[in-house]
């Protein structure tokens, strides 16, 4: 099994950027697939980026461009990357795994979930 632990989240400005760090225990990390998904007050939890363990990458369209999703499979950890930050990014961020194949961009195709991290952008 995988254990996530999120951190890097924090208040900043519009424009600017935090890198989102999820780290994983567990002996198969680099078997797993990753995503990243942020729930607003309010709101569904979205897919934000997923990386599968060849690190090949997919992004929703509303990041597409501005975030970065890589994978450290040696030290165990995922990251993303988020620059040009908008107000509406404001979210708690989660990072998330699953073994399943394909490109799984829902909730409910992923096994293991961390606590998440707030990340909040004011203009």
């Amino acid at each position: 099994q995988v254990q996530l632990v999120e951190s890097g989240g924090g208040l900043v400005q519009a424009g600017g950027s935090l890198r989102l760090s999820c780290a994983a225990s567990g002996r198969t990390f680099s078997s797993y697939n990753m995503g990243w998904f942020r729930q607003a007050p309010g709101k569904e939890r979205e897919f934000v980026a997923f990386i599968r363990w060849d690190g090949s990458t997919y992004y929703a369209d509303s990041v597409k461009g501005r975030f970065t999703i890589s994978r450290d499979n040696a030290k165990n950890t995922v990251y993303l990357q988020m620059n040009n930050l908008k107000p509406e990014d404001t979210a708690v961020y989660y990072c998330a795994a699953t073994q399943r194949s394909g490109w799984p961009k829902g909730t409910y195709e992923y096994d293991y979930w961390g606590q998440g991290t707030q990340v909040t952008v004011s203009s």
